[in-house]
């Protein structure tokens, strides 16, 4: 009998195009689970080449969940997205009692594991006067900003996002607290257990993936996916590595060339951003990319004998 003492959801983590989806599938498939996708662009069927969602074959071994299942118009944000993946676990925890969740959006994955933070309401003016800022003296401004009154968030967040960066200013400003300082509370129980499990590697080895990655990415068609979109910019979902700098080209700020230069410069950056993330939790085990799926099949068995 299933029990809510003995769920136990297993979360992969880990920088971008370090392999956490090929390792999902073969979890999945031992576990015979399900996998919840915790990557705030896969969500989005307009993004397909860029946010680098599993294939067709990868969607067929295992069963998917949140992949391309909304639109870029429909808005959706951290909290909507605990609200509804805990849902779904409950009623996948009804089938079998593990559960996988993988992805690199690590404010995604602790909504699931441990809840969001609270922040209290700021003046909406704060954000009007941010948004001018932005407009006039671009991101860079911003970014420095932050830095200047929250540096812990700085060294954190997602620099590149505006939104995000903006989102942790009003804060600042509105309560004359760091945004970081609302962070980290006493958050909701869940009915779950959890295991995560990190991949790493050397550094110049993850860079040479993502480079790969983006080559990929561009010769499998990025760039005609991403004049599709253009129209719509500005729209939150679009705010993401590999299509803004495209905007860029087609705007004329930057060549073709160099626009991907910056897709991967970025693309890096953000890896970087999110292995600091994820190396904050002392309890992820972290293993090699390399690593065979039979020794890390083997450790999370273990930590589940020792849980339950």
């Amino acid at each position: 009998m299933i029990t809510q003492a003995n769920n136990t959801l297993i979360t992969i983590v880990g920088p971008t195009a370090i392999g956490k989806t090929a390792l999902s599938i073969k979890l999945a498939n031992h576990f015979k689970s399900d996998i919840l996708s915790c990557d705030s662009r896969q969500f989005f069927k307009e993004m397909e080449i860029g946010t680098a969602v599993p294939d067709q074959e990868e969607l067929a071994e295992a069963k998917h969940h949140f992949i391309q299942d909304r639109s870029i118009f429909e808005p959706y944000n951290v909290g909507e997205f605990e609200r509804d993946a805990l849902q779904k676990l409950n009623n996948l925890f009804k089938e079998n009692n593990t559960q996988i969740m993988v992805g690199g959006s690590g404010l995604y994955v602790d909504a699931v594991l441990k809840g969001l933070d609270y922040f209290p309401e700021v003046a909406p003016t704060i954000r009007v006067d941010l948004t001018k800022e932005l407009e006039e003296n671009g991101i860079s401004s911003l970014q420095q900003k932050l830095k200047e009154l929250d540096i812990e968030t700085y060294n954190n967040i997602e620099l590149e996002n505006p939104h995000r960066v903006m989102r942790a200013l009003e804060i600042c400003i509105g309560t004359n607290k760091t945004y970081s300082s609302f962070k980290n509370k006493p958050k909701a129980k869940r009915n779950f257990k959890s295991i995560k499990i990190g991949l790493t590697a050397d550094r110049a080895l993850i860079y040479d993936r993502i480079n790969q990655r983006v080559d990929i990415m561009i010769n499998n068609g990025l760039i005609d996916e991403a004049k599709k979109l253009y129209e719509h910019k500005d729209l939150n979902a679009l705010q993401t590595v590999g299509y803004r700098e495209l905007f860029n080209y087609f705007d004329g700020t930057f060549t073709k060339d160099f626009a991907i230069s910056e897709i991967k410069k970025n693309t890096r950056r953000f890896a970087k951003r999110q292995l600091t993330w994820f190396k904050k939790d002392p309890n992820t085990i972290w293993f090699d990319f390399n690593e065979s799926s039979s020794k890390i099949i083997a450790t999370i068995e273990e930590e589940i004998k020792n849980e339950r």
